[in-house]
């Protein structure tokens, strides 16, 4: 049986897709407001916990895995409930959140890499990006006092790589999951 993950191939391309346009978003507009960041990080967060969310749900209980996405989805909305229902954040909060938010699910991603080495070959996308969100959230931490064009590079920038890991991931996972369809090595079931 093909694993879920590797059924579920279009959700690390969505989450790479959506951290992308955010990236691109925020180098092209630099001079955006603290408020505008805030909105548009807690957005992006938000769709990046929900789509870890509805793959969680898609993996099913048969998989012993779902629950990093669903962990990482709880992370992800969380961090956004928190910056949406407080646009008046300072600068150096909202840095400390998105570093802690960065490590978080740097740790996850980094733990599902380990996991998926057994599944696939090109895990280490997946933990290349997650060791990208640590390295990021820890630069946060020691810089929190950084001027708003620099953390809106910054992000912008981390967000266009970490996007593009993602994306390779999921097509390497999508190759799988035909090859293994192509040989007869399992069922896929693309609704479940």
């Amino acid at each position: 049986m093909i694993s879920s993950m590797v059924r579920n191939w279009w959700v690390p391309v969505v989450r790479g897709v959506l951290a992308m346009i955010f990236g691109v978003l925020a180098i092209a507009m630099p001079q955006i407001s603290l408020y505008a960041l805030v909105l548009l990080f807690g957005g992006y967060a938000l769709a990046e916990g929900v789509t870890n969310l509805l793959g969680a749900a898609r993996g099913g209980y048969e998989e012993q895995r779902w629950w990093v996405l669903l962990l990482e989805g709880i992370v992800s909305i969380g961090v956004a409930l928190i910056t949406l229902l407080s646009p008046g954040i300072t600068a150096v909060a909202l840095v400390l959140w998105i570093g802690a938010w960065a490590v978080v699910t740097g740790v996850l991603k980094i733990a599902a890499a380990v996991r998926l080495r057994k599944l696939i070959e090109g895990e280490w996308l997946l933990g290349l990006a997650g060791v990208l969100s640590i390295a990021v959230g820890v630069l946060l931490f020691i810089a929190p006092k950084a001027g708003a064009l620099a953390l809106v590079i910054w992000i912008g920038a981390y967000a266009l790589v970490f996007g593009v890991f993602l994306i390779a991931l999921g097509l390497r996972m999508r190759s799988l999951c035909a090859a293994a369809v192509g040989s007869g090595a399992g069922p896929l079931h693309h609704g479940t």
